[in-house]
């Protein structure tokens, strides 16, 4: 028999982060799939998921840039996507992409049970680890 999980208040969750860049794993749906949220705010890294793909979807503040790379490690392939409130895209696994925000954004991402959210790039000062609210 499994347990009934509890259910968790994504603003209460949202109102407890005091600091940008700190994901917290709100959930994990087949053991596979991870639901984050964070504060964005400032620039992240250039950074890629080999194995899977990120969605971003905002929740509220930004707006969320989210700069990308058609061709990795090709300035002069970037492009990018602003999101705003409500908004979500999907960065496909393998595809650079550093994202940013001058003004505060409240950020859910779903991605692969365990991934590491600076990436490629895991030796990185932007490496956190992930602190999971679940109750």
């Amino acid at each position: 028999m499994t347990s009934t999980p509890s259910k968790l208040s994504i603003p209460a969750v949202f109102s407890r982060i005091t600091a940008p860049w700190q994901p917290k794993m709100v959930a994990c749906v087949n053991s596979t799939t991870e639901i984050r949220i964070a504060k964005i705010q400032g620039k992240f890294i250039w950074h890629a998921h080999p194995d899977t793909d990120e969605l971003f979807y905002i929740v509220d503040g930004g707006p969320l840039t989210l700069n990308y790379r058609e061709r990795n490690d090709d300035e002069s392939s970037e492009k990018k996507v602003v999101l705003v409130k409500g908004e979500m895209w999907v960065v496909p696994k393998g595809v650079q992409h550093l994202p940013e925000a001058e003004e505060e954004a409240s950020v859910m991402m779903i991605e692969q049970a365990g991934t590491v959210n600076t990436g490629n790039r895991e030796e990185s000062d932007r490496t956190a680890t992930i602190e999971d609210v679940r109750s």
